[in-house]
């Protein structure tokens, strides 16, 4: 293995992506609003209502939806406290696993497609590396700036679900071994998902736009897994998620290795010629 050339081709894709605007903006906005809007938001609203002379009843109606496996750990807890604690610690689970994916995702997409609009694709096909070495170079600048957002966000999002949570609570909820392989062992994963996908759609379209939007279609069974617990169907146990990684390890690697079969170096410098 190069390392040495792996490891500029790394810094260059992820300087370039920081510096261009389209990249650079969601990975400073949306992660904002996720890890500290959303809990702080549900905690203000949470303790709002509770003061209000219907709340016993709204929140005796959320816990209808929490699955008789959960019921367990909200035993003896007021209806208000479990509402909040179901939303922080379990329905908003899923939600956070968009954060690594999309963030690589977005990189990914300018990996190859970037490239292209830039006109420096030619160049970095000269690059002294082996195809492989190249894939995975271009996968790597990808997955770092993920898996980097992702643990930030899952120390930030520990921080302000237990700030939102400590006045109606009054203990620390998070993290929990769910969050904790969530954050260390899913998020990861999660974020190789986005990048795999992302890249293989970025070297075969032209411009940045059309990478991003066809590889935020990874995002879908994130938001599929979120709906099932909504409804019942499924209860993200801490040995659910951690198949749930194994599971997307898995993929990642498969990816992986379909690109290097399917990226030819030589076949790209033809498309450019």
């Amino acid at each position: 293995m190069n390392w040495p050339a792996i490891s500029a081709i790394i810094r260059k894709d992820m300087t370039v992506a920081l510096k261009t605007r389209a990249v650079a903006v969601p990975l400073v906005i949306v992660p904002t609003i996720i890890i500290l809007g959303v809990p702080l938001m549900a905690g203000f609203l949470v303790n709002l209502a509770a003061t209000t002379p219907l709340a016993a009843s709204e929140f005796e109606e959320l816990q209808s939806l929490i699955s008789p496996e959960m019921m367990t750990y909200f035993a003896g807890r007021r209806p208000e406290e479990a509402g909040l604690i179901f939303f922080l610690v379990y329905m908003f689970a899923p939600m956070y696993l968009v954060l690594p994916t999309m963030v690589s995702a977005v990189v990914a997409a300018d990996s190859f497609a970037g490239e292209k609009e830039r006109r420096t694709m030619e160049a970095l096909a000269y690059t002294p590396t082996t195809d492989g070495e190249l894939l995975l170079a271009k996968m790597l600048g990808g997955w770092i700036p993920g898996v980097a957002v992702g643990v930030f966000g899952f120390v930030l999002y520990c921080i302000a679900g237990n700030i939102a949570a400590w006045p109606l609570v009054g203990e620390l909820i998070l993290p929990n071994a769910l969050w904790w392989l969530l954050g260390l062992w899913v998020g990861p994963a999660a974020a190789g998902l986005g990048l795999g996908v992302t890249v293989l759609i970025s070297a075969r379209v032209n411009t940045f736009q059309e990478a991003y939007q066809l590889g935020g279609l990874v995002v879908i069974p994130i938001v599929a897994l979120m709906l099932a617990q909504i409804a019942g169907v499924v209860y993200l146990s801490p040995l659910f998620a951690f198949a749930i990684g194994l599971v997307i390890w898995l993929i990642d690697i498969g990816l992986y290795f379909i690109g290097r079969a399917l990226f030819k170096r030589s076949e790209w410098v033809a498309r450019l010629s």
